[in-house]
């Protein structure tokens, strides 16, 4: 980059544009694909059955591949370029990298020494984030600025979806005392836990450093005491055996391959006390009331389209059964409500096919 600084009215204005084009592509040009594919399906006689139908009969679609265009272009200049959120935050790189190494209670946070990332982790830039989350020490702070318009609901009075999981796990788990979040990033998804449940003790584990500083960094800065983020593979904690009452993640499985998967899968049943529950929160389009082949479609094409080339694995594989081999019970996978009205039949915008997926440690006894 140049020595000239980004001034931040040219930046907020650079970031609101794109927002402003994200919030019309979700809104206007995603209903027009969806109008286009049914137009197609009646003239062909036949609903696809599988996504790779689906895509078939977009084939040749001017406005399917405007739509595509933009949704890989946005979200890329969203981080990258003169005004992208790498830009802005590196050229505060020292004052963001001092707040990060400002004293904190030392219970807060344990970073491995010589932890080893996993190739999958590092080979590819998850999200279109340069460098991935965990290769510049201030990419925590960007993780941070670009979760903030992952959703586009603009406008939308509605409480944060991260506060409507921890609801939905805390009464799946009444009286849990042990929490684990798993691939907490930069601590959004585990600062309800030690909030609203703050007699519990809640330990939050993910693989990037710079994201376990910054979560730690904001827990210190709100008072908390009974959370501690340390750098650790989902897929092997380190724990040990039955020591959770609740295990919980959000939007981590889809960025694992399928083996992945069922290792951090298996880990939770692991840690679980039995009669403990797990929940988490990922993206299964089969599961939404218009789970169709042009959802999947869609969805599928978003993954390439995003970095996330994990996501069209984990829609394909029999979570249920693989849960019913692991020893888990009373297994739920529904749609989730993230925002108020979005499982309504006549949604008609562009969203996440937000899934909850609750399941219960087999076992006798209860969390207390």
């Amino acid at each position: 980059m140049s020595g000239t600084r980004i001034d931040g009215r040219s930046f907020a204005a650079a970031q609101a544009f794109l927002l402003g084009a994200k919030s019309y592509w979700t809104k206007r040009i995603f209903p027009a694909v969806r109008a286009e594919y049914d137009e197609r399906v009646a003239r062909e006689g036949a609903r696809p059955e599988t996504a790779a139908d689906a895509k078939r009969l977009m084939a040749g679609s001017t406005l399917y591949a405007y739509y595509a265009w933009l949704e890989r272009h946005l979200q890329r200049y969203k981080y990258s370029g003169r005004y992208g959120l790498q830009a802005w935050h590196a050229q505060d790189r020292a004052r963001l990298e001092a707040v990060l190494e400002a004293p904190i209670p030392p219970q807060l946070l344990e970073l491995g020494v010589d932890f080893e990332l996993p190739r999958y982790y590092i080979g590819t830039d998850i999200h279109q984030h340069p460098g991935g989350v965990w290769s510049d020490p201030v990419a925590g702070f960007v993780y941070e600025r670009g979760a903030r318009s992952t959703t586009p609901l603009a406008g939308a009075r509605h409480e944060d979806l991260h506060d409507r999981l921890t609801e939905l796990a805390l009464q799946a788990a009444p009286g849990a005392q042990r929490i684990l979040d798993l691939g907490c990033g930069f601590g959004k998804s585990t600062r309800p836990f030690y909030e609203r449940a703050p007699d519990a003790s809640v330990e939050a584990l993910d693989l990037a450093a710079p994201c376990l500083k910054l979560a730690a960094r904001t827990a210190a800065d709100a008072g908390a005491r009974n959370v501690r983020f340390r750098q650790a593979d989902a897929a092997a904690t380190g724990c040990p055996d039955a020591s959770f009452d609740l295990v919980t993640s959000t939007m981590l499985l889809h960025e694992m391959p399928p083996p992945v998967v069922e290792r951090t899968l298996a880990e939770a049943a692991r840690v679980l006390r039995p009669g403990g529950r797990m929940v988490h929160l990922d993206f299964l389009p089969q599961v939404q009331p218009r789970g169709d082949a042009f959802a999947r479609f869609v969805h599928y094409g978003h993954g390439r389209r995003n970095n996330e080339p994990y996501m069209e694995p984990l829609a394909e594989m029999d979570l249920a059964a693989l849960l019913a081999r692991l020893g888990f019970v009373n297994v739920e996978i529904r749609p989730f409500e993230e925002a108020d009205g979005t499982l309504a039949p006549d949604y008609a915008s562009w969203r996440f096919p937000w899934t909850v997926i609750i399941a219960e440690k087999r076992g006798a006894d209860r969390v207390r």
